[in-house]
Parts: structure tokens; sequence; C-alpha cells
């Protein structure tokens, strides 16, 4: 007996290893150990009948493992006693098998869970090797040992009687592979009846003890059915809420706006996005203002517009812009707009940091943003700005925009400022 239950308990384990239960909200093993009633069906010898109660006799013993809450692997060992009824010639059988069987947790399957929290049903079904030996009281016994193999399905209902053991109801059928004799041990079969011919069932009552730290076990636990759909809708609405969010307060929510930190007042398109008609790199609102003050060319700002002005500038709304794998800027005007402020004060310095897109290799991109910076930089001294208060930086690409998206990737192909 030893030479069959203990490879089958450790093919449990080896299946266990492939599925670690740390991180799940659920324990995984248990023993069921079960007690009832045995009933052979054919083969019988004639004049042999059984005892129709209690001289059937059905005790069997497992370990179970649930890979998840649906499905799992159990190993067991089944023991049954038969004997003659009372219009019976005499006889006494026993018969012992191990068998490796799969479990699928019906109730979690058809979501019992929606109905009742205590009632459970599960499926089982497997293959093992089985023998069955005479009485040890017969005057006389054709065979020592009767060796076959076995199936076995069956059905298994369940009522939960807490968080570690639950009632279990089990009916199985165990139909016999190249059995040699009898259940009644009389007689041999016929050689050309010996594949699936022996047949018999079980009917039992037992219980399950659960195993782990966990507060319940798969065969209870349920993340699907009626509680995984309102947990579904749940994180829906919580998702719709999160994507209504609108940081910058400009009217377009975050998962939608381009340009999720506008300054408030800003007039944004249906992307988020600052005004900019004429393209220059500095949002209309903001232009309109500095042109109501500083409309002459080589005017200067005065001490408190300087501040704002550097602030649009460190930010990143004075930029100019280049088509793909261009180095010459589409319009140099905002370098106006840097220039007035680098006027209005001399002692500040800017650093031109050149950017492109993730399109193509990254050297390459790396090469095309230095020269989009000193092309720049450039324009800025031939405007006038000494170069050593000019300081070039290539960026290289600029992985934030989805370089695959034409409409987004073209933000990255810029050059930004920073002044101090």
């Amino acid at each position: 007996m030893k030479k069959i239950t203990l490879p089958l308990i450790a093919a449990v384990l080896g299946f266990s290893n492939m599925n670690a239960q740390e991180g799940l909200p659920y324990n995984k093993w248990s023993i069921d150990i079960n007690g009832g009633l045995t009933k052979p069906a054919t083969p019988m010898s004639q004049g042999y009948t059984g005892d129709t109660f209690f001289g059937f006799v059905h005790a069997d013993a497992g370990v179970r493992y649930m890979f998840n809450n649906k499905f799992g692997l159990k190993a067991d060992f089944g023991y049954d006693y038969m004997k003659s009824g009372e219009d019976s010639d005499y006889f006494r059988t026993k018969h012992y098998r191990a068998s490796l069987q799969g479990v699928a947790n019906l109730g979690r399957i058809m979501n019992f869970e929606e109905w009742t929290r205590t009632l459970g049903l599960q499926a089982h079904a497997g293959a093992g090797y089985s023998w069955m030996e005479p009485g040890k009281d017969l005057a006389s016994n054709i065979y020592d040992k009767d060796e076959m193999g076995h199936v076995i399905v069956g059905l298994t209902g369940q009522v939960k009687l807490g968080n570690r053991v639950a009632l279990n109801a089990d009916f199985s059928m165990i139909n016999t592979i190249r059995q040699n004799v009898t259940f009644d041990g009389g007689n041999f079969i016929d050689a050309n009846d010996r594949g699936f011919n022996g047949t018999f069932y079980n009917a039992t009552l037992g219980l399950s003890f659960y195993l782990g730290k966990n507060a319940q076990h798969a065969d209870w636990y349920a993340n699907d059915g009626l509680t995984n759909r309102v947990e579904a809708l749940e994180n829906r609405v919580t998702d719709i809420e999160n994507k209504m969010v609108d940081s910058d307060n400009d009217g377009v929510a975050d998962y939608l706006d381009l340009e999720p930190n506008t300054p408030a007042g800003n007039m944004v398109d249906t992307k988020g996005r600052s005004i900019d008609l004429n393209k220059n790199g500095i949002p209309d609102s903001y232009e309109d203002y500095f042109d109501s003050r500083y409309a002459k060319k080589g005017d200067t700002f005065s001490s408190a517009d300087s501040n704002t002005a550097a602030d649009l500038i460190n930010q990143g709304y004075v930029a100019v812009y280049f088509d793909f794998d261009k180095s010459a800027p589409k319009n140099a005007e905002a370098t106006n707009f840097l220039v007035t402020y680098l006027r209005s004060n001399p002692n500040a310095n800017v650093e031109v940091n050149g950017f492109a897109d993730s399109v193509g290799n990254p050297s390459y991109n790396q090469r095309l943003s230095e020269k989009r910076a000193k092309n720049v930089a450039k324009i800025l001294e031939q405007s006038g700005i000494s170069s050593s208060r000019i300081k070039v930086v290539a960026n290289g690409e600029d992985s934030s925009f989805d370089g695959k998206n034409k409409t987004t990737s073209k933000f990255a192909r810029r050059v930004t400022f920073k002044v101090n």
C-alpha cells in the first residue's frame, strides 16, 4: 500500500510547487476523510448476493490541493469490504484502491455564491491501481490477490460547517480494468471480458479539514460571479471618476488633456492646450497681455513682468518647434520674447534645450537635438545676446510623447529655454 499512496501524495506535492500559495487570500490544502457503503454491481457469480445494507462497508481518505478556487488535484486511498447476504452463498472479499483524481469545484464554476455561502458541489474523476483479496475465513479460495486498474468518477455535495471544516456527501462510480475474479471471489472472469468489466458504487459521508493560515479555503472563496461583477462595476465607476479629474481647471479632463498644467485664465482648445493661433510657442492670452504693454520693438519688461515672463519661459510655454528630421526651426518668433526678457535682465543667462521625438535611432536623435539647440542659440547671438550667456544642452529623445502618434510626437520636436 505504501508503494502506491506515497507516490500519489508526492505527485500532489509536486503540482503544488507550481502554484505557490503566497499572496493568495485563501488556503489550498485539505484532508478529506469519508465513510459509508459500497455496492458491487457486476460481475457477481450466480447464487451470490451481498448483504443488503451493513454488509458493504467503504472508507477512504486523501489529501487534496486546489490550484485555484475552481480546479484541483487529490490523491486518495479507499477500502471496501463485501460480504454475503442471508440468501447467498457465503463469501468475504476486501477491495483496496489508490487513485489520483482531478477536482472541479462546480460551486464556484456555477456561481453558487450568488444564492448560498454554505452549500457547495464538486466533481471528481481520475484513475489508479486497485486489488482484491478473499476473506481469510473462507475454506477454499480460487485466488490469493486480484490486481487491476480502475477509473473513478463522482459528485460531492458540501455543507460548510466553519472556516476549517466542511461536511461532505459523496457518490462515486468505480469501473475496474482487467478484473480477473468476480466480486464474490467465486469464479474467474472470461478472458474476453476483462476490459472495463467491473462496476461498483460508493455512497459516503465525511469531513474535509482545511489547512493553511488564511481565513477561508479555495472551496468557498468567491471572487467571481456576482461579487466579481459588482467589483468590476465599482472599478469602472472609479475609473470614470478618475478620468473626469481636471487638475488645471481648464475644462478638459486630464485623460484628454495634452497640457495638464495650463495656467489659470488661459483659453484652451479641445485637447487642453493653450490657444496659440500664430504658432509662435506663446499662449495667445499671455501674448496679448505683453503686446499691449511692450508692442514696440526694443521695449523692455518691468521687474514685475520679468518675473511672469521668466515663469512662462521656464515652464516651457516659450518654445521653438521643428518639422520631422529638420534642424532649422519652423519659426523663431518665440525667440523675440526671450530676447526681450534677456535685454531687460542683463545679468540673466539662458539654457537652450534641444529635443527630438522618439522615432528612429537614439544616437541620431541625440545629434539632431544638439543641432536644433545650436541653431536656436545662433539666432539669439544674432539678436545681440552674448554667447557667454547662452548654454546649449542636447537632451535627445523626449519619450514622454508617443513617437507613433503623429499628433503628439510633433510637440517633442522642439527647443525650450531655462533662464536664471
